[in-house]
């Protein structure tokens, strides 16, 4: 399933992502800029956090609350080594029933199963972009 959308129309492309997703563990893959960040953050908007949300690059994981449960929020770009997601226990976070948002899920391929949700965006111009559920 896919969707085009550009920022105006975000909140659109977040209701297609809440409304369609076969889970709770939302892996996001995209090029560098092609708005990952900007779309996890409306989507921790959407699900009533109130928390200032920005990309976890260098600490790796963040954490959002919201009135019925936790998100948490991970950047794997950085990572050199996939037992440096052990390490900060990615195992416990992926078995809780929280939402997870996880981007450049690539680089710890091994501990994602199936299930989880790929989200896949790509830029069609500066302005629009195409949102992949697969």
């Amino acid at each position: 399933m896919s969707i085009t959308y550009n920022l105006a129309q975000i909140d659109e492309a977040v209701q297609f992502i809440l409304n369609h997703t076969k889970s709770k563990v939302l892996l996001f893959y995209g090029e560098m800029g092609a708005g990952k960040t900007t779309l996890i953050k409306s989507l921790t908007a959407a699900l009533k956090s109130i928390d200032k949300v920005s990309s976890p690059t260098f600490s790796l994981v963040n954490e959002y609350h919201t009135p019925q449960e936790n998100i948490y929020h991970f950047d794997f770009y950085r990572l050199k080594d996939e037992n440096e997601a052990l390490d900060i226990g990615i195992e416990e976070y992926l078995s809780s029933n929280n939402w997870i948002f996880i981007e450049w899920p690539q680089n710890i391929s091994s501990f994602l199963e199936n299930e989880f949700q790929k989200v896949e965006i790509s830029a069609i111009d500066k302005k629009t972009r195409l949102l992949n559920l697969c």
